[in-house]
């Protein structure tokens, strides 16, 4: 598809529009010498009913998130605090200058921009913040869907009035993006922020840095 022809760029929040909450994660794992992984083998060893999923459809606050992953940390043979993972994670997930930026550029070319999030319901602003930068904002702890069920993409297709295959979508996942593109979306895995520009650059047809 050529750059005139999409009308949206769909943007995932954590390790694509701000800091990697799986960064913290590593981090986390490293300073109590837990081995590298062990937290992401608990959240998809218990799938979609494990704490972490029914976190991120907004089935459990966050009070009710740490003993319930405390308790599958510790089932899986290592004792955590779910609380300070999370403090963590709050701790490097600010906003990246450089794609808000891309986001403002994509707006005044008449294009929608729009953020599909996994997320958990706090009690802070959290990332109300982002709101503003985009046209539609599909939180997973809101609508009860998270990525990477096709739901959520539809749903933000839907909202913004376009058909999938008009859509590019930026994500850190890989299963994630798998889910995207069997709808039709264009996708970009965002490894190092400045290289997925330069390759969403290509994909539009007009600048985004600089």
């Amino acid at each position: 598809m050529s750059g005139g022809a999409f009308r949206a760029v769909l943007f995932d929040l954590g390790g694509v529009v701000v800091g990697s909450p799986l960064e913290a994660i590593a981090a986390y794992e490293a300073a109590q010498g837990i081995v590298a992984g062990f937290i992401n083998r608990v959240v998809v060893a218990n799938g979609a009913g494990g704490a972490w999923s029914r976190l991120e459809r907004g089935e459990l606050t966050l009070d009710g998130f740490f003993p319930a992953f405390d308790a599958e940390c510790a089932s899986a043979g290592c004792a955590i605090s779910a609380r300070d993972l999370m403090t963590r994670v709050a701790e490097v997930t600010m906003p990246r200058p450089a794609m808000l930026e891309a986001i403002r550029r994509i707006r005044a070319r008449g294009l929608a921009a729009g953020a599909i999030t996994n997320n958990w319901i706090t009690e802070d602003a959290g990332t109300g913040v982002l709101r503003p930068h985009f046209d539609v904002f599909v939180e997973s702890a809101a609508v009860g869907v998270r990525k990477p069920d096709p739901r959520i993409f539809e749903m933000a297709c839907t909202q913004l009035g376009i058909a999938a295959r008009e859509a590019v979508f930026l994500d850190d996942i890989g299963m994630n993006l798998k889910a995207a593109r069997a709808l039709g979306m264009a996708t970009i895995k965002v490894a190092e922020p400045d290289a997925a520009l330069a390759e969403l650059e290509t994909l539009l047809g007009f600048p985004l840095r600089g």
